[in-house]
């Protein structure tokens, strides 16, 4: 079990790289959108989605835990804006009753699905929290196991 000051320490540097990384993207997208804006006289819708790939690209194209999270979020939060802009401009009806409950249950429903099905296809630290809600959660052995961690080390 890490020590409390490596567990700081891991979270001191994941905050860093992730101020760093949103700060480096801002830097280039503004930068980018600047230079284009320049270059044609005028600011085009074009220009965003062209400066903010670039700039993804460049700051956000490695896969680690840091990058990968940002990039999750921003894929939910993405699916939302879609399904708002396309009733919106009409694409498809506004819905009768909210559709969030429905939402919820395919989420959750397909979540658990890959989780006992295909859990290889799950970014790990789901994987590690499903397994320890759903795996390690059938195994008891006193109060400790809900209070502090319910999996004890092996013995050697």
């Amino acid at each position: 079990m890490d020590s409390l000051r490596e567990k700081l320490k891991s979270i001191a540097q994941a905050t860093y790289t992730h101020s760093r990384n949103l700060a480096y993207f801002v830097f280039t997208y503004k930068g980018l959108m600047a230079l284009q804006s320049r270059l044609q006289g005028k600011k085009i819708p074009f220009h965003s989605f062209f400066a903010a790939c670039i700039g993804g690209w460049l700051v956000f194209g490695e896969n680690n835990p840091i990058n990968s999270q940002i990039i999750m979020y921003l894929l939910s939060r993405i699916l939302f804006g879609l399904s708002r802009l396309a009733v919106e401009k009409g694409c498809i009806p506004q819905p009768k009753q909210d559709p969030f409950p429905l939402v919820a249950a395919l989420v959750w429903g397909t979540v658990l699905w890959l989780f006992e099905y295909h859990r290889q296809t799950l970014q790990p630290s789901l994987q590690a929290s499903m397994t320890y809600l759903y795996d390690d959660s059938n195994v008891w052995h006193d109060v400790s196991d809900f209070l502090i961690y319910n999996k004890k080390p092996e013995s050697k």
